[in-house]
């Protein structure tokens, strides 16, 4: 089958890789490169590396809405297009083109968490189980028929990265078998429940601000859920302080504020108030700095008991 892949960050290219086993990857759309943050230097995406490396050709239209794009689109004239973490909203006409039509793997048990961010939105939300639907694209957004999905529990000790990166294999997995059933005309669909679904949207700098008066769990699963990206974090001295990892400490100290440093623990970290109990700070990463420690902190004496953290 010959197949027009859509996608751009590192979710997607287990997908692409495993899509060549069998079939023929006639060209890959991805977003436009942006220059990193530090030297402005232009970075492929993954998808885009991916593609030279096995020779490939590769397209980064502006839109996909226009009717250039279309045009392109007529002219490789894929049997299935699959879209995977592209980062487009694909128009009507393209969706129509195709023989077999046009797929999408989203990380998410469709219809919850559709939209942006689901693999951060299901541990935030402390979700017991993720993953993976394969789905027809319709113009609503994560609306389409599901053909497939693959699912994985959610560990206490999972975060955003230990779930993306079992979800985009389980991703892949589910896709090689979907066009495969779609190929032999043996794909079945199922209508997703509308009334059922949740949206997330992307989240933006102030949506990462720790919320010291939620629960322990809350807490917990909110920083996990950030970790490594976009990365939850708090005021310590009127400078920000990122907080990649905590552990849930299960004491109540009445006394004292939410937010408000109130004690240590040998070896781990300090610990801070919340609602109904108490978290450690496992791994910080104070403002122009590197990320330490919470054993570390507490040998460079980076909090006062009784500082609040705002």
């Amino acid at each position: 089958m010959r197949i027009l892949f859509m996608g751009t960050p590192e979710f997607a290219v287990p997908s692409l890789d495993i899509l060549r086993k069998k079939h023929e990857v006639i060209a890959i759309f991805t977003k436009v490169d942006k220059p990193n943050t530090r030297g402005k230097k232009i970075k492929y995406t993954p998808v885009k590396e991916y593609g030279l490396e096995n020779n490939i050709p590769v397209y980064q239209p502006i839109s996909v809405k226009t009717e250039e794009t279309f045009e392109l689109v007529k002219e490789l004239n894929p049997d299935l297009i699959v879209v995977v973490a592209y980062g487009r909203i694909i128009p009507n006409n393209i969706i129509e083109f195709p023989k077999y039509g046009i797929i999408n793997v989203h990380s998410s048990l469709l219809p919850k968490f559709r939209g942006a961010a689901p693999i951060n939105a299901a541990i935030i939300a402390g979700e017991k189980e993720s993953g993976v639907t394969i789905m027809d694209i319709a113009e609503e957004l994560d609306a389409g028929d599901i053909i497939l999905k693959g699912s994985t529990p959610i560990h206490e000790e999972d975060t955003f990265l230990t779930l993306h990166d079992r979800l985009k294999t389980i991703g892949a997995q589910k896709l090689f078998e979907a066009v495969n059933q779609i190929e032999k005309g043996i794909a079945k669909r199922e209508v997703q429940n509308h009334e059922e679904a949740t949206f997330v949207k992307p989240y933006k700098k102030t949506d990462c601000k720790i919320d010291w008066n939620k629960t322990e769990e809350e807490v917990f699963n909110f920083v996990r859920g950030m970790n490594p990206f976009p990365t939850a974090y708090t005021s310590h001295n009127e400078k920000v302080l990122k907080v990649y990892l905590v552990e849930k400490y299960n004491k109540i100290y009445e006394k004292s504020e939410n937010g408000e440093v109130v004690d240590s623990v040998k070896g781990k970290g300090f610990v801070v108030k919340v609602n109904n109990g108490s978290v450690i700070l496992i791994e910080i990463k104070p403002e122009n700095k590197k990320s330490i420690s919470g054993k570390d902190s507490i040998n460079g004496n980076l909090f006062k008991i009784g500082e609040v953290l705002r």
